[in-house]
């Protein structure tokens, strides 16, 4: 065999390796994006619970957002101040005190409300809600199937004789619950609010009074009472 046929090729095949390393090594320089070095440094500040409550997609476009100033550094509702004054120091600006807020079901109805049909189906909120409404005589309650519950990843929902509970010291105000809710019954509210009433039927009082052992009939009477005029 001619030495010359096995030498040749192998030179023309690394002179090619060589040519394109080099070229490579190039273009990555052209094409090089310049990284801020505090972006990494944000986005291990923060919790990596990826819920979405501080309105992007995800920690690491939040921490992006930060980092490029298009987002204050208070936006993250689970780590709280706590992550806030971390992140805030390492971007070399104030973190502005936040007000803490917690989900709120405005029903307390349950196993107190009237049912129209015994529901045998998905133990689903929004599957029950496609049928005629859901089970409930109330159109405005909860229906009890824990759609919630499951959405919520930090264990701060329950049901409790037939109604969604919130722990409110688990509570981060991700709003996946307000978001998946089939009746919209939960909502935001600030931790130090106090008392919020458990009712929001529109119905008039005697309507839901016929269906709700518990329901608010909009007698006025609380308001009337209340020494310190709240509600």
């Amino acid at each position: 065999m001619d030495i010359k046929s096995i030498i040749y090729p192998v030179a023309a095949l690394s002179s090619m390796g060589l040519l394109f390393g080099i070229l490579l090594a190039f273009a990555s320089k052209i094409f090089a994006v310049d990284s801020d070095e505090r972006l990494p440094r944000v986005l291990e500040a923060l919790p990596g619970a990826n819920c979405g409550g501080c309105g992007y997609a995800g920690c690491s476009n939040y921490a992006s957002e930060v980092v490029s100033g298009n987002a204050k550094v208070n936006k993250c509702p689970v780590g709280g101040m706590k992550t806030a004054r971390k992140i805030a120091e390492i971007m070399g600006v104030a973190a502005d005190e936040q007000i803490r807020y917690v989900a709120h079901v405005y029903c307390r109805g349950g196993n107190n409300t009237k049912i129209k049909y015994k529901y045998k189906g998905i133990e689903d909120c929004i599957s029950a809600s496609k049928l005629s409404g859901g089970p409930s005589e109330c159109d405005y309650g909860c229906l009890g199937y824990g759609t919630c519950v499951g959405e919520c990843q930090f264990g701060a929902l329950s049901v409790k004789d037939g109604v969604a509970v919130v722990d409110r010291e688990k509570c981060t105000a991700c709003k996946k619950c307000t978001a998946i809710c089939p009746r919209h019954i939960i909502a935001l509210v600030p931790y130090l609010s106090g008392v919020q009433v458990g009712c929001m039927s529109q119905d008039k009082g005697a309507a839901t009074k016929s269906i709700c052992g518990i329901g608010c009939v909009g007698c006025r009477i609380c308001e009337k009472k209340c020494p310190a005029g709240a509600i």
